[in-house]
Protein backbone atom coordinates (compact mmCIF):
# COMPACT_ATOMS: atom_id res chain seq x y z
CA UNK A 1 0.00 0.00 0.00
CA UNK A 2 2.94 2.39 0.83
CA UNK A 3 4.71 1.72 -1.96
CA UNK A 4 1.75 2.03 -4.20
CA UNK A 5 1.22 5.69 -2.46
CA UNK A 6 5.39 6.33 -3.01
CA UNK A 7 4.47 5.43 -6.89
CA UNK A 8 1.60 7.63 -6.94
CA UNK A 9 3.88 10.57 -5.72
CA UNK A 10 6.53 10.16 -7.92
CA UNK A 11 4.29 10.04 -11.11
CA UNK A 12 2.77 13.29 -9.25
CA UNK A 13 5.79 15.37 -9.21
CA UNK A 14 6.82 14.50 -12.75
CA UNK A 15 3.79 15.62 -14.17
CA UNK A 16 3.50 19.28 -11.76
CA UNK A 17 6.96 19.22 -12.86
CA UNK A 18 6.12 18.91 -17.07
CA UNK A 19 3.27 21.17 -16.29
CA UNK A 20 5.16 24.07 -15.28
CA UNK A 21 8.23 24.54 -17.47
CA UNK A 22 10.06 20.81 -16.94
CA UNK A 23 13.50 19.94 -16.39
CA UNK A 24 14.52 18.19 -19.90
CA UNK A 25 17.62 18.23 -21.38
CA UNK A 26 17.85 17.98 -24.93
CA UNK A 27 19.66 15.37 -26.69
CA UNK A 28 22.68 16.81 -28.28
CA UNK A 29 22.91 15.46 -31.42
CA UNK A 30 18.85 13.91 -32.86
CA UNK A 31 20.28 11.88 -35.43
CA UNK A 32 22.99 9.56 -33.83
CA UNK A 33 21.58 6.24 -34.28
CA UNK A 34 21.08 3.92 -31.25
CA UNK A 35 21.22 0.14 -32.30
CA UNK A 36 24.39 -1.11 -31.40
CA UNK A 37 27.02 -0.95 -34.51
CA UNK A 38 27.54 -4.50 -34.21
CA UNK A 39 23.35 -4.99 -35.25
CA UNK A 40 22.71 -2.00 -37.07
CA UNK A 41 23.56 -3.40 -40.98
CA UNK A 42 20.96 -6.23 -40.36
CA UNK A 43 18.58 -4.45 -38.53
CA UNK A 44 18.50 -1.88 -41.39
CA UNK A 45 17.29 -4.81 -43.40
CA UNK A 46 14.03 -5.23 -41.80
CA UNK A 47 10.78 -3.95 -42.97
CA UNK A 48 7.37 -4.31 -41.38
CA UNK A 49 4.98 -7.01 -42.47
CA UNK A 50 1.93 -4.64 -42.72
CA UNK A 51 0.68 -3.05 -46.08
CA UNK A 52 0.38 0.64 -44.62
CA UNK A 53 -3.06 1.97 -45.12
CA UNK A 54 -4.98 4.35 -43.84
CA UNK A 55 -6.65 1.74 -41.21
CA UNK A 56 -3.01 0.62 -40.70
CA UNK A 57 -1.77 4.42 -39.55
CA UNK A 58 -5.47 4.34 -37.64
CA UNK A 59 -4.44 1.48 -35.36
CA UNK A 60 -0.98 2.97 -35.11
CA UNK A 61 -1.96 5.87 -33.37
CA UNK A 62 -4.64 4.45 -31.27
CA UNK A 63 -1.27 1.95 -29.75
CA UNK A 64 0.56 5.54 -29.67
CA UNK A 65 -2.25 7.36 -27.62
CA UNK A 66 -2.90 3.87 -25.69
CA UNK A 67 -1.78 0.92 -24.82
CA UNK A 68 1.89 1.91 -25.94
CA UNK A 69 2.12 4.95 -23.96
CA UNK A 70 4.16 6.33 -25.86
CA UNK A 71 2.53 9.92 -25.89
CA UNK A 72 3.79 10.09 -22.48
CA UNK A 73 7.18 10.98 -23.07
CA UNK A 74 7.08 11.30 -27.11
CA UNK A 75 3.86 13.65 -26.49
CA UNK A 76 0.71 13.62 -28.37
CA UNK A 77 1.91 15.30 -31.90
CA UNK A 78 5.50 13.17 -30.93
CA UNK A 79 7.74 16.24 -30.74
CA UNK A 80 9.07 14.77 -27.42
CA UNK A 81 6.71 16.46 -25.10
CA UNK A 82 5.17 14.31 -23.66
CA UNK A 83 4.59 15.09 -19.39
CA UNK A 84 6.43 12.26 -18.18
CA UNK A 85 9.50 12.97 -21.18
CA UNK A 86 9.93 17.10 -19.58
CA UNK A 87 11.79 15.00 -16.90
CA UNK A 88 14.18 12.48 -18.56
CA UNK A 89 17.37 13.28 -19.80
CA UNK A 90 18.01 13.33 -22.58
CA UNK A 91 14.51 14.41 -23.54
CA UNK A 92 12.90 11.70 -25.69
CA UNK A 93 13.29 11.78 -29.48
CA UNK A 94 11.21 14.43 -31.46
CA UNK A 95 9.61 12.23 -33.72
CA UNK A 96 8.37 14.69 -35.97
CA UNK A 97 11.76 15.71 -37.12
CA UNK A 98 11.64 14.96 -40.79
CA UNK A 99 15.89 14.77 -40.85
CA UNK A 100 15.85 12.30 -38.20
CA UNK A 101 12.69 10.65 -40.09
CA UNK A 102 15.25 10.09 -43.05
CA UNK A 103 17.36 9.09 -41.19
CA UNK A 104 16.25 5.51 -39.27
CA UNK A 105 15.01 2.65 -41.26
CA UNK A 106 11.50 0.92 -40.21
CA UNK A 107 13.75 -1.70 -38.97
CA UNK A 108 15.95 0.51 -36.65
CA UNK A 109 12.85 1.84 -35.41
CA UNK A 110 11.36 -1.86 -34.48
CA UNK A 111 14.69 -2.74 -32.81
CA UNK A 112 13.90 0.42 -30.39
CA UNK A 113 10.77 -0.31 -29.65
CA UNK A 114 11.68 -3.87 -29.00
CA UNK A 115 14.44 -3.48 -27.15
CA UNK A 116 15.13 -0.16 -25.64
CA UNK A 117 17.39 2.94 -26.33
CA UNK A 118 20.36 2.91 -24.83
CA UNK A 119 21.63 5.67 -22.84
CA UNK A 120 17.78 6.66 -22.43
CA UNK A 121 14.47 6.00 -20.45
CA UNK A 122 13.64 4.18 -23.33
CA UNK A 123 12.36 0.95 -22.10
CA UNK A 124 11.76 -2.22 -24.09
CA UNK A 125 7.81 -2.07 -25.21
CA UNK A 126 7.90 -5.86 -26.86
CA UNK A 127 6.19 -7.73 -25.70
CA UNK A 128 5.41 -5.64 -22.05
CA UNK A 129 2.97 -3.11 -23.91
CA UNK A 130 2.52 -4.33 -27.19
CA UNK A 131 3.36 -6.89 -29.45
CA UNK A 132 5.55 -7.17 -32.29
CA UNK A 133 2.55 -6.35 -34.88
CA UNK A 134 1.74 -3.27 -32.97
CA UNK A 135 5.20 -2.04 -32.85
CA UNK A 136 4.88 -2.33 -36.82
CA UNK A 137 1.62 -0.09 -36.53
CA UNK A 138 2.88 2.34 -34.29
CA UNK A 139 6.15 3.10 -36.83
CA UNK A 140 3.49 3.42 -39.23
CA UNK A 141 1.83 6.10 -37.60
CA UNK A 142 5.03 7.77 -36.08
CA UNK A 143 6.08 7.43 -40.53
CA UNK A 144 3.19 10.25 -40.85
CA UNK A 145 4.28 12.68 -39.00
CA UNK A 146 6.85 13.20 -41.57
CA UNK A 147 4.77 12.48 -44.96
Amino acid sequence: MFVHFLRLMALAVIVILAEYGGIAAQEKDPLIPRVPVDQRAEVKKLTSPLSVTKDIIAEGKMLYEGKGTCLNCHGKSGKGDGPVGAVLNPAPRNLTNCEFQKERSDGELFWIIKNGSPGTAMISLVPGAVNEEEAWKVIAYVRSFCP
